[in-house]
């Protein structure tokens, strides 16, 4: 029993780690901006950097895994992400920023692939709960960084925003440390099962379905994170973008609790994923057209629905596939939704722009709703035994 909890913390931890150093910068942009003199465009590719190594750095974490195994790689991405943020706060020109960032999003990359793969290995019988777990952690560590960067961790550190960064650097690096040292030790045949398969297996139906679904709740969570200020503004509804952005973000954090108590029930059932595209449709057509509070209510409903669907997708490649395809099949479905994440807003953005009409920024994000609400029938939920082969 008291390895099930240090497995809970651990895995709570990690999740936390998996945002800290990403979600550091938004805060200090402005005092970075100043000090070094960044243009519009530098801050965009600065905040754009992450989202792309998700994608491109995934498949080289599998092949870590292959070689190490879950713990020691997750160990070396906390290490590379904690001491990068660290060379952050040394950056005295945007070229030196955005090296260090790329190192940030290389270490978050190759710890996301390993996290599946450590909820089987620590919590076998608990699959849905443990990766609920790790992503309350995940969603937590969006929000610390946002809420205590700027009251408390700048003036406890001095008032600038380079220390700021090597802090957050440094709680990732005691993560890293708290792993290496507490993680529960496996059996020596079913630690090594996680190392046998380092490349995707591309011919598996499962690798695709898994990176569609994946990818719908990655693209409606990133593009209306993009659009959704901007299409408020145009629109005149100034007053609640700051209320549907929080509600947006801060929706995901119910579900996430919801989910602790639940996932072990609703992982691997399809009703689940239709009724989160259901709600994904709906939260969408309210953040175009309901007015006031709807607004936000609305975004508050699609953060809900992203937060869930989330959390039941992760759970999949543990709960679905053998050991030792845990990790590669994790990494392929993230090269493939973070990849949409990224595609996704600038086809909203240039439906917006050919159209002239602000809300069709939101049709390529409906269209990710329904994509969802009509695949999720489709969900073979069963244990790929030798899928693809």
């Amino acid at each position: 029993m008291p390895g099930f909890f240090v497995a809970v913390a651990l895995l709570w931890l990690s999740g936390n780690a998996l945002r800290l150093t990403i979600l550091a910068i938004p805060p200090v942009i402005p005092m970075m901006k100043a000090d070094l003199n960044l243009s519009a465009t530098e801050v965009g590719v600065l905040a754009g950097i992450p989202v792309i190594l998700f994608s491109a750095a995934a498949l080289p974490g599998s092949l870590l895994i292959a070689r190490w195994g879950p713990v020691r790689t997750l160990v070396a991405g906390l290490l590379i992400s904690g001491i990068a943020s660290g060379l952050r706060g040394a950056s005295n020109t945007a070229l030196a920023l955005d090296a260090a960032t790329v190192l940030v999003g290389l270490g978050v990359a190759i710890m996301q692939p390993a996290m599946p793969p450590l909820v089987r290995l620590w919590l076998p019988h608990h699959v849905g709960f443990g990766t609920a777990v790790y992503t309350n952690g995940l969603l937590v560590g969006e929000i610390l960084p946002v809420a205590l960067t700027l009251p408390f961790v700048i003036p406890l550190t001095g008032g600038g925003w380079r220390w700021s960064l090597v802090t957050w650097g440094g709680v990732v690096v005691l993560i890293a440390v708290g792993v290496a040292v507490l993680a529960p030790r496996a059996k020596r045949p079913e630690a090594a099962a996680f190392r046998l398969r380092g490349w995707p297996n591309w011919r598996s139906s499962l690798i695709w379905r898994l990176g569609v679904v994946f990818g719908t709740v990655n693209s409606i969570y990133f593009a209306t994170n993009s659009f959704l200020p901007v299409y408020l503004a145009s629109a005149g509804r100034n007053g609640v973008i700051s209320g549907a952005l929080t509600a947006l973000n801060t929706g995901q954090l119910p579900a996430s609790l919801l989910l602790l108590a639940m996932a072990d029930r609703l992982a691997g059932r399809a009703w689940p994923y239709a009724l989160a595209g259901a709600g994904a449709i709906l939260g969408v057509g309210g953040v175009v057209f309901a007015p006031g509070s709807g607004t936000i209510a609305a975004a508050g409903l699609l953060g809900f629905t992203c937060g869930a669907t989330l959390i039941l997708t992760l759970a999949l490649p543990p709960l679905l596939c053998r050991p030792e395809e845990v990790g590669s099949t994790t990494a392929a479905m993230f090269t493939m939704s973070y990849g949409s994440a990224v595609v996704t807003p600038i086809v909203s953005g240039t439906v917006w722009d050919v159209t002239g009409v602000p809300a069709a920024a939101f049709i390529p994000i409906g269209v990710c709703a329904a994509v969802l609400l009509a695949f999720a029938p489709t969900m073979k939920f069963h244990r790929a035994k030798s899928e693809g082969r």
